[in-house]
């Protein structure tokens, strides 16, 4: 069994700076069918724009998408896992910091991202957030 975050993280993640506008973090996640946007400067990760906070903070506020920036919606606090840390030290951060996702960062360098979808995939492949996160998304 893994049981490292390398072993089941995502390295296929998106990326945006912080100075993109809202419309064009919405295009990501549409086009690329994901939930959420690592905020870099560079390489390095500032934080993560997700759809909840472009809906709550944006268009429920009646916001404008293309003129609103990335960096005044994204959540500012990052919390970020080694690609060597054990899976343990993964569901600790998500349970103690409430998120559903962390990027893997190694050497200052946004290396991947690890959910609570991977996770319950590699721990429990037959529970129903299992299955959840691995169905094909509805289009």
């Amino acid at each position: 069994m893994a049981n490292k975050v390398r072993d089941i993280m995502s390295s296929d993640l998106a990326t945006i700076p912080p100075q993109a506008s809202l419309y064009d973090a919405a295009r990501i996640m549409r086009d690329r069918d994901i939930g959420d946007v690592i905020v870099t400067e560079g390489e390095t990760p500032k934080g993560v724009v997700t759809d909840r906070d472009i809906v709550v903070r944006c268009v429920a506020a009646g916001k404008d998408l293309e003129q609103e920036r990335v960096a005044d919606v994204c959540s500012p606090q990052l919390t970020t896992v080694s690609p060597d840390a054990d899976q343990e030290e993964a569901v600790r951060l998500m349970r103690d910091k409430h998120v559903r996702r962390l990027p893997v960062v190694e050497n200052d360098r946004v290396v991947g991202v690890i959910s609570i979808g991977d996770l319950a995939r590699q721990r429990d492949p037959r529970s129903a957030l299992a299955d959840i996160s691995g169905a094909r998304p509805n289009k």
